[in-house]
């Protein structure tokens, strides 16, 4: 049976990743986080992992991810 929630698109490398909250779906522009998530933005992997993290993905979590 397949998983019928919708895959989360994450592009691999984006230009300028702190611009934007990485915390959820709706990926808000860095000063204005709409979600609650707090008051500094979640960052992108990239950010935290270096420009390589996908490689390092399971395939139980590109279940949930489509990198773009």
């Amino acid at each position: 049976m397949q998983n019928p929630r919708k895959k989360q698109r994450i592009p691999k490398n984006p230009k300028r990743p702190e611009r934007i909250c990485w915390g959820c779906d709706r990926l808000c522009a860095a000063d204005k986080m709409m979600c609650g998530n707090g008051s500094e933005r979640s960052q992108h992997p990239c950010e935290l992992f270096g420009e390589d993290w996908y490689e390092s993905l399971t395939p139980e979590e590109l279940e949930y991810i489509e990198l773009v």
